[in-house]
């Protein structure tokens, strides 16, 4: 009987797991829906601001604006990572901290989110500054980021600067991802963003013709409209990859959360069987006992 109690033990303390697997699914959901409506929503703006971009950079020199300015390769590079707060959400720090150990392995670190935050701070690295941003991610909160980056660039502490975030791809697909912020590739402007699912083979010729052939009016000029553009679109850049991240977490977590939801449901079926034979076992036991002693009894 001791196994039979050890084993209900065991089918409450799974099925208490499961309730609470199942609620947190709930809650990635909608916060899911939310997060990936507020991703979709700001990637026709950054192609429009884009294309804009790419009408500026004909009318003016490329090396006039000092966010455009090239610095010669091999230089100090400072690296903006975007990760959770909290866990349980599948492999998607993992795999974004196993992309920058390749690909990032001497960078600076500015970070946004607890979990990277910890397991860069034990490699070693310098860490420059950390950041807390809500959820929902507002785009005020993507300023102070942006305004740190652009700071210490144009200041010539570092002549390049990264981030790495997950992309959101889809609800089952999240592609830790770095993408350069500064300096500016200018030749790159007319293409789609990386954050949006295309890789720049797939993009069409006519995309960068079609950003040429708009004909745009800039008051008071095209270097003072640059000048006002230029800061905007590095806000926009870090605030997409915030909520690209974002999508991206609630998204993991809902599928992690309904996977364990599920295997917890499966080993409860498991421990339920396991539990009816034990318990069909005693009772033929006790069974063949009490025939044992009515036939000994006469």
């Amino acid at each position: 009987m001791a196994n039979l109690r050890d084993i209900r033990r065991r089918i409450k303390s799974v099925k208490n797991t499961a309730q609470i697997t199942r609620a947190m699914q709930l809650v990635a959901a909608a916060k899911m829906k939310k997060a990936q409506d507020q991703a979709v929503a700001g990637r026709d703006y950054a192609d429009l601001l884009n294309q804009v971009l790419v009408n500026l950079k004909e009318n003016v020199d490329e090396e006039a604006h000092p966010l455009l300015e090239k610095r010669e390769e091999g230089g100090k590079e400072l690296l903006l990572v975007v990760s959770t707060d909290k866990g349980l959400c599948g492999a998607l720090n993992t795999n974004l901290g196993k992309k920058i150990r390749a690909d990032k392995p001497q960078a600076d670190i500015v970070t946004v989110g607890r979990k990277l935050r910890v397991q860069l701070g034990k490699s070693g690295r310098e860490m420059v500054a950390d950041f807390e941003v809500k959820d929902p991610v507002p785009f005020g909160e993507a300023r102070p980021v942006a305004k740190l980056l652009t700071q210490l660039f144009l200041e010539g502490k570092y002549d390049k600067v990264s981030i790495a975030f997950t992309n959101f791809v889809s609800t089952l697909t999240q592609e830790p991802t770095i993408l350069q912020l500064l300096p500016i590739d200018a030749n790159s402007l007319g293409e789609k963003l990386d954050y949006e699912g295309i890789s720049k083979d797939q993009v069409k010729e006519t995309d960068h013709a079609a950003a040429l052939a708009k004909d745009y009016l800039f008051e008071p000029s095209a270097e003072d409209v640059l000048d006002t553009l230029l800061p905007l679109y590095v806000n926009f850049q870090v605030y997409q990859t915030l909520v690209e991240s974002r999508a991206s977490e609630h998204s993991a977590r809902m599928v992690a959360m309904k996977a364990a939801t599920d295997n917890a449901k499966k080993f409860i079926k498991e421990l339920t069987l396991e539990y009816n034979k034990l318990r069909q076992a005693a009772i033929t036991s006790e069974l063949l006992e009490i025939t044992t002693a009515m036939k000994a009894m006469e």
